[in-house]
């Protein structure tokens, strides 16, 4: 082969070797660009997701704490009335911050368990924390938690004991995640408490009736 058809020979392979390079390198940034496709969705939904579940979680946290709060300090009265309650209840809301403490709902009773071993509730009171508010306000309680109201099911079998009185809490959190990247809707997260009267048979409550 003469000198000339070397050279061109020469240039073919190199002008196919730039070629190959070439198509190489835009077959990564293709496969890169793919991979990114896929694996950038899976990681967001792990991002947002760790950030709603740690914000759930920890309000959980301070909703069970806002439970057992009320029905301690409940327990620890000798008598109450809608002032003491107020005061017990805006205590107890306010652990919720630095989260939206008008998104909380408690309320406290006692139960009377009979010497039939029969739970019924004495006195009632709800509360929450309005918009803007610095005090809790009282309110109706839930229709199955009224005075009156008989609740042995919802006694564990070793509370159960009869002539005895019980102080019984209850709270919840309407949980709405601010990015909704996971959850799409709010939930409700809540938590109860039992506690005994800690320096009186029972806690009776200003103008209503109880047998103690």
């Amino acid at each position: 082969m003469d000198p000339s058809g070397q050279m061109q020979a020469i240039a073919n392979i190199w002008r196919n070797a730039r070629s190959s390079v070439r198509d190489f390198v835009a077959d990564t940034r293709a496969i890169a660009a793919t991979e990114f496709a896929v694996i950038v969705p899976l990681m967001l939904v792990m991002f947002f997701g760790t950030v709603e579940f740690s914000s759930a979680v920890a309000i959980n946290r301070k909703v069970t704490m806002i439970a057992r709060t009320l029905s301690d300090l409940t327990s620890q009265s000798t008598s109450v009335d809608d002032g003491d309650m107020q005061d017990t209840f805006t205590a107890s809301i306010s652990m919720i911050m630095p989260y939206d403490a008008t998104l909380v709902n408690g309320t406290v009773l006692q139960i009377y368990i009979d010497s039939s071993k029969v739970a019924k509730i004495q006195w009632s009171k709800s509360a929450t924390i309005a918009n803007g508010a610095t005090q809790a306000t009282l309110t109706a309680p839930p229709p199955t938690l009224v005075a009156g109201t008989t609740v042995t099911s919802m006694i564990p079998p070793s509370l159960l004991i009869a002539s005895t009185y019980l102080i019984f809490s209850q709270a919840s959190y309407v949980y709405t995640p601010s990015v909704k990247f996971v959850l799409k809707t709010g939930i409700t997260l809540s938590d109860v408490s039992y506690t005994r009267p800690r320096q009186v048979t029972c806690v009776p409550y200003t103008g209503v009736k109880s047998p103690c």
